[in-house]
């Protein structure tokens, strides 16, 4: 199968530049796992029912991301709650998701850039996370073979929904999006985040060396955006997100001991989300309750087993493996992905991706 394979560390050794251009070439939308974000913050201050309250007021929501999905066709639901996280292609000079959206805002008038599955255990502490590349070459009900981030520019919500659960076989409960500069505010109100790098490499100004580097919010997006100068290109730009990720979390578990801490990343975690309307702060409040013994180290991060690369027409797209695909989702389906990946260690996200 091809595959794209003490003390406080350094600030990345050089800034984003100050003349607008960085701002400019990243308006592509990214997404992070929000939802295991927002459980782990949320269930620190679950004791505390007007913080969760007020807080979840805040959090913007998206209707009918459900609309005209035929309930027959979709997989059965479990105990385990999935959660379905994307960003978009947006162009926008300003915030696309959360509550400082500009009125009006289509998301599915968009390609998605990331595509996200974050699976929680029905016990609440354990997770995966798993990245779907944005090209890999699928079925699209009604719409024939493309890109799977076509279709969310095609039918919104429901149409990627219906997409991932036929081609995955997982039932997906929640929907959420965030923008990039939602995921820049989030890594800024925990102070920056630390992430591991296996080679020196640069991307829009920002220098990342070998070893440990720490990033603000706008360094950790020059990160996570990354794909030139990568070996396996969009592929190794998943492996830096969900490394992002995994740092994000473990630093929101850090922050949990600071109530001003905890406050500022919650208000910046519950502005910067949208989520799907059925998720009211009630419900909020029972997940929290609920995954309040998740940690980050209770989640596992890996991408959908991929065959290789390729050309459809004049589009690059990805082929996933299909001999592996059911063996994977069924473990997703399980909450068996740790022992799969026992199984298939290269499949795991490495301690520095490159």
């Amino acid at each position: 199968m091809a595959s794209d394979q003490s003390g406080r560390p350094a600030l990345g050794t050089a800034t984003a530049p100050a003349d607008g251009t960085s701002s400019r070439r990243n308006r592509r939308i990214l997404v992070t796992a929000v939802a295991v974000l927002l459980g782990l913050v949320l269930a620190a201050a679950a004791a505390v029912y007007v913080v969760t309250e007020s807080l979840g007021n805040n959090v913007s929501r998206i209707p009918g991301a459900f609309a005209g999905i035929e309930e027959s066709a979709r997989p059965a639901a479990t105990d385990a709650t999935t959660f379905l996280l994307v960003g978009t292609d947006s162009r926008s000079d300003e915030p696309t998701t959360g509550t400082d959206a500009a009125a009006g805002v289509n998301p599915g008038s968009q390609r998605s850039d990331v595509i996200m599955i974050a699976r929680v255990a029905p016990d609440g502490t354990t997770a995966s996370v798993t990245s779907i590349p944005r090209d890999s070459w699928v079925d699209i009900p009604g719409r024939g073979m493309n890109k799977i981030n076509a279709a969310y520019a095609f039918g919104g919500a429901p149409l990627l929904i219906e997409t991932i659960e036929n081609l995955t076989g997982v039932r997906v409960d929640h929907f959420g999006i965030i923008d990039f500069a939602g995921f820049q505010q989030m890594v800024d109100s925990v102070g920056g985040i630390d992430v591991r790098v296996a080679r020196a490499t640069s991307n829009i100004g920002v220098d990342f060396h070998e070893g440990l580097n720490h990033l603000d919010g706008s360094q950790a997006l020059a990160y996570v955006r990354q794909r030139y100068d990568l070996p396996g290109g969009d592929l190794d730009r998943a492996k830096r997100q969900q490394n992002a990720l995994k740092s994000l979390l473990t630093k929101a578990g850090t922050t949990t001991s600071d109530p001003v801490g905890l406050y500022d990343l919650v208000d910046s975690t519950t502005r910067t989300v949208s989520i799907d309307d059925t998720l009211s702060n009630g419900a909020l409040r029972d997940l929290a309750l609920q995954w309040r013994g998740l940690r980050a180290s209770g989640v596992t991060f890996t991408n959908a087993p991929v065959a290789g690369l390729g050309r459809e027409g004049a589009q690059s797209v990805v082929y996933l493996d299909e001999q592996l695909a059911p063996q994977y989702w069924q473990a997703v389906r399980e909450g068996t992905v740790a022992g799969y990946l026992a199984a298939h260690p290269d499949e795991a996200l490495s301690t520095s991706p490159r």
